[in-house]
């Protein structure tokens, strides 16, 4: 089976060209958006050699594992336009729900205790199951010479294996039990973006997109650290802003507002330096 769009990515309009092997597909729908390709397009492959991750660390996707790429072009403040990455954490888990309903939800034995979902939003950049790194999402933006800008918004989804050696849990499709292609996982992936990118409204109105995320958020409430450049922010995540930025109540009972930062929820917390 080869990469295909959706029905309703289809009809949205959207291009595709799909790799079996690519050096990094965020880079290369960069290069087209510099060659005067507008979009949309998705640049996808199940094999990337040099991919990244935020802060320029690189990410690894081996054969059989999903790397995709969206190339839109937006007349956008930078900011409003990076709330995409939620659009795709949205459509992300929609898409994996779709395809693996199986391993969306956790029922308790013999019904004891209630049906949860094991997908959960890491702000600002991760998709999570079982609280193990799933899949990660790198938003990169261009102005381009109109003023307009290119955004790039770059899922890499650990659908046959997960990376080893990290300082985190990783999980894949495989350790969760689901036989999912890269190409059937990105087809459903595209279509539940369309459907999450119309109600994000060309970054009008961010409300129901930030209710949506919200009730996936992993960690509300719990102890959080936000690594900002050499110091380190501690105390409890409470919520998101309108703009989608993480609001932590510190320990000397501050809000303090981040729009950026590595961060550690948790246990995790604690042991962040």
């Amino acid at each position: 089976m080869g990469f295909s769009l959706g029905p309703l990515a289809e009809a949205a309009g959207y291009k595709l060209l799909a790799f079996e092997s690519l050096g990094s597909s965020n880079e290369d729908a960069l290069e087209r958006a510099r060659a005067g390709e507008t979009g949309p397009l998705w640049v996808a492959t199940r094999h990337q050699t040099s991919g990244k991750g935020r802060r320029g660390r690189a990410w690894e996707t081996p054969q059989g594992n999903l790397a995709a790429s969206l190339l839109l072009t937006v007349d956008l403040p930078r900011p409003r336009a990076a709330t995409l990455g939620f659009v795709a954490g949205l459509a992300l888990s929609r898409a994996v729900s779709d395809v693996a309903p199986r391993i969306a939800v956790r029922v308790g034995i013999d019904g004891l205790d209630e049906p949860r979902t094991r997908l959960t939003l890491k702000w600002p950049n991760d998709v999570l199951a079982d609280g193990a790194k799933l899949a990660g999402i790198l938003l990169e933006v261009e102005e381009l010479p109109d003023g307009r800008l290119a955004v790039v918004t770059g899922i890499g989804v650990n659908v046959a294996a997960s990376p080893e050696g990290l300082p985190y849990p990783v999980t894949s499709l495989k350790d969760l039990g689901a036989d999912i292609s890269a190409e059937a996982l990105f087809q459903a992936f595209a279509d539940a973006w369309v459907g999450f990118h119309d109600l994000w409204d060309r970054g009008r109105d961010l409300t129901e997109i930030r209710r949506l995320w919200l009730a996936q958020a992993a960690g509300i409430g719990a102890p959080v650290a936000v690594r900002l450049g050499e110091s380190i922010l501690r105390g409890t995540f409470e919520t998101l802003d309108e703009e989608g930025r993480l609001i932590v109540l510190t320990e000397q009972g501050e809000r303090q507002t981040v729009a950026a930062g590595e961060v550690h929820f948790g246990a995790a917390a604690s042991v962040a330096s």
